[in-house]
């Protein structure tokens, strides 16, 4: 008995193998979808399109690939997009990460491809592709490529971006890889350790999709391949333009909603390597079964399968796929394609037949050595003869059930399974080992997961059902189902947990001026009666007061939040560390747990050890009430409350009625006027605060061709570029060494300049009227000096001061200079 792994939304039958968040129970294909499946099983050729970042593929192209032509298409992102900057919430880093991850899952899963990534980092916008490769480790991330394009054996490999600078040091390094990829993969002598169950692979030509960002209307385009992506399909009732725009608007966490387009939609290529076509991309590619001798059984049986159906009655054309799957069986097994075909035709059986398969966990999650409720559910939904043969349980163990499914009758089962002692705890699997460097470091036993969108589904159960004498398997992750009051039904993966985490309140925990700090910390139970003792570990010099605590929680979900003072040494100015410890049932264990919930999402989690970062800083304050009007995606606020200062938070219609001469500072959080623009209501207002006396500090905006920055709150001309300093250790130069902002209520040395993390600032002012006077210089290698990263104007009696300086990532990251530097752009 052959068992063929099926993921994933039923879309993926018609638009491609569309990659699927592991939390989501396939949806039944409708009959439009069936038959552009079909007609896919007879297209055998496959384009993976290469990029740098999620958003960076062409989504136009890619839905036309995998539903205008049937192939099978693939994006390859290097990064998981973590060092970009967040519009839906607060999460940076790796949770942002883990946020665009699942928004390429999203939108594959509408656009019919699959998804891939190497374990490349994105480290924030880099100038060189040099510099990229180097902080990455370029040997190891063509390893990922070639993995990738061995694995995925594309007919076609086509790049987003050209290897020429300028361009975004990902961008250029992504194109680089590419090309030396595309003849490395067919080399045996590179990365052989990579051959065994994988062969080398040689693609047949190597493109670059030309960008028409920049175009002007009426420019020459002769020279290069042009697609036409914009067609309809009436099965479907969409043009592929309208379904990329549905694919590109899931990339929410960066504000790229975009209209649907329908009508003709040129795409232009030019080739790199390999064999060079002159008018089409494929031409002179056979991407039919008859690029095989003695495929034609194969072909005959799809073609009269695509002719026999009929959208009414999907099911008689099971014994059809019988026999596409009888032929597709007596290829050889070093058939390429055999595998993938096999697969999608028992994919269009179990559709045709409208079989439901699903199990679900009677909670979202357990203990190792716990035990699990799972509900097994079999539906089949035609009048097909189809029969439940058996299942096999998570830790292989095989039931038999032996029941026919009558058309319309859900067959249940009840099976209660045991976790073993040693379950691995759920987290991402690029997050389990520390996160440092450029590249993301996997544990031994999740090397094979590298590229991998996701992990392993913490449970599975393989459903073994016979249609015509024959036997198939349907393997499912375990899932847990719920019903929201507003959204409806929700799913999400179901999920090994500790008995217990300890989550500190934040990451990073900064303590001013040697003082005692008051940590909370999250227990949060797993399991029901559970009981022990936290315990928290320092360094020698630091005192934690109490050292433990006994806990007791009385239901699984329960969270209780105990606190810990912790006093640093005397004079401490180097960074320690806090580990918590949680001593339970005979086990000693340390977890704590970070949640990501969006509704564009599934519900997300990360687990990881148990610490915090403990940051001794010398911190003067002048004036502590801030009022802090916010923008997307930043933690400023709470990381100032956190030092001592007294936040709060103005959102727009608060604003409106704040009466603002009681703060002694505002300040403005990063893109808020991008974000709102509505806040240039408050301009004069918050010029008014200014000119009696106030202090405001406005953070970066952007300002583009794509974003235009429409209303700005500076008191004088002020224009903003896309200037940046990249290099974190960018020397800053004072304009003048005696600038008060330097001074008081903190003086600034050079110290205060290091350990700062991605990047100085972004988004520098460019131009600005003499009113204002720059307080920094500072350049990346080989460019010329900046001085619109920090601006400073005198207006009536207070003071408006623009920076680019990255804070928002800063302070996070707990580094003190920049503590000490913005406590003096607030003092007043």
């Amino acid at each position: 008995m052959r068992t063929w792994v099926i993921f994933g939304m039923a879309l993926a039958v018609s638009l491609g193998g569309a990659s699927a968040a592991l939390g989501q129970t396939p949806r039944q294909p409708h009959a439009g979808e069936i038959a552009a499946g079909l007609r896919r099983l007879g297209v055998t050729g496959s384009v993976l399109y290469v990029a740098a970042h999620p958003d960076d593929e062409n989504t136009r192209l890619l839905a036309w690939l995998a539903g205008g032509r049937g192939l099978r298409a693939g994006y390859l992102s290097m990064t998981r997009g973590d060092g970009g900057q967040n519009l839906i919430g607060t999460e940076q880093d790796e949770l942002l990460g883990l946020i665009r991850t699942h928004e390429l899952l999203a939108a594959r899963r509408v656009d019919g491809a699959e998804q891939f990534f190497t374990r490349a980092r994105d480290f924030g916008y880099s100038k060189s592709a040099e510099e990229t490769l180097r902080v990455w480790g370029h040997d190891a991330v063509l390893a990922d490529v070639v993995l990738a394009i061995r694995r995925f054996r594309p007919d076609v490999i086509v790049t987003r971006f050209t290897t020429k600078p300028p361009n975004h040091g990902h961008h250029t390094a992504s194109a680089l890889l590419a090309a030396e990829a595309f003849t490395a993969a067919a080399d045996p002598s590179r990365f052989p350790e990579q051959l065994g169950t994988l062969q080398p692979w040689k693609a047949d030509r190597l493109l670059n999709n030309v960008s028409t960002w920049n175009l002007k209307p009426d420019a020459d385009m002769s020279a290069y391949l042009q697609a036409d992506v914009g067609g309809y399909d009436p099965l479907l009732g969409r043009s592929w333009g309208e379904v990329a725009a549905e694919s590109r608007s899931q990339h929410k966490s960066q504000g790229f909603g975009v209209a649907a387009e329908r009508g003709p939609l040129m795409e232009y290529f030019a080739p790199l390597d390999g064999t060079r076509p002159k008018s089409d991309l494929f031409e002179g590619l056979e991407l039919t079964w008859r690029r095989w001798g003695g495929t034609e059984p194969v072909s005959q049986a799809i073609d009269a399968a695509v002719r026999g159906f009929d959208v009414r009655a999907p099911h008689q054309s099971l014994p059809a796929l019988l026999r596409v799957h009888e032929a597709l069986s007596a290829l050889p097994d070093g058939n390429t394609w055999k595998a993938l075909k096999l697969r999608e035709t028992e994919t269009l059986m179990a559709a045709c037949a409208g079989l439901f398969l699903e199990a679900r966990a009677a909670e979202p999650t357990a203990v190792p050595g716990g035990r699990v409720k799972l509900e097994l559910t079999a539906l089949n939904r035609s009048p097909a003869a189809l029969k439940w043969v058996g299942v096999v349980l998570p830790g292989g163990e095989t039931v038999d059930v032996g029941a026919a499914l009558a058309e319309g009758k859900p067959s249940m089962r009840s099976q209660p399974v045991a976790l073993p002692t040693e379950a691995r705890i759920s987290t991402p699997y690029w997050l389990r080992e520390p996160v440092a460097g450029g590249l993301y470091a996997l544990a031994e036993r999740d090397r094979a997961l590298t590229g991998q969108p996701e992990g392993e589904p913490a449970l599975a159960v393989t459903f073994v059902y016979e249609l015509g004498g024959k036997r198939f398997s349907v393997v499912r992750p375990v899932v847990h189902v719920w019903t929201d009051p507003v959204r409806g039904e929700l799913s999400r993966a179901f999920e090994v947990v500790p008995a217990v985490t300890a989550t500190p309140e934040q990451a990073v925990l900064m303590f001013p001026n040697g003082k005692p700090r008051a940590v909370p910390v999250v227990l949060a139970a797993g399991r029901a009666e559970v009981s022990g003792t936290v315990r928290f570990e320092v360094p020698a010099g630091w005192r934690a007061e109490p050292a433990s605590l006994p806990f007791q929680l009385a239901a699984r979900g329960d969270e209780r939040t105990v606190h810990v003072q912790l006093t640093p040494p005397p004079g401490a100015v180097e960074r320690a560390r806090l580990r918590i410890v949680v001593d339970s049932g005979g086990r000693s264990e340390s977890w704590r747990v970070r949640t990501v919930t969006h509704e564009h999402i599934p519900p997300l989690a990360v687990r990881q050890p148990a610490e915090a970062t403990l940051v001794p800083v010398a911190l003067a304050m002048k004036g502590r009430r801030l009022g802090y009007i916010p923008g997307p995606g930043d933690r400023v606020a709470e990381s100032l409350a956190a030092v001592g200062y007294e936040v709060t938070v103005l959102p727009e219609e608060v604003l409106a009625a704040e009466k603002l001469e009681r703060f002694d500072a505002v300040l403005v959080g990063v893109r808020a006027f991008n974000a709102n623009p509505r806040l240039g209501l408050h301009r004069e207002k918050l010029l008014r605060y200014v000119e009696g006396g106030g202090r405001l500090v406005v953070q970066y905006n952007t300002n583009s061709r794509v974003g235009p920055l429409t209303t700005f709150v500076g008191p004088y001309p002020l224009e903003i570029g896309r200037e940046r300093v990249t290099d974190e250790t960018a020397v800053m130069t004072p304009v003048a060494s005696k600038d008060p902002l330097l001074l008081a209520p903190n003086r600034l040395v050079p110290a205060d300049y290091e350990g700062w993390v991605q990047e100085r600032g972004l988004y520098f002012a460019t131009n600005w009227d003499t009113h204002y006077r720059p307080v920094f210089s500072l350049n990346d290698p080989g460019e010329a000096p900046l001085q619109g990263g920090l601006l400073v104007a005198r207006h009536g009696k207070g003071t408006f001061i623009y920076t680019g300086l990255a804070f928002f990532r800063q302070l996070p990251a707990g580094v003190p200079g920049a503590y000490r530097l913005l406590a003096n752009l607030l003092a007043r």
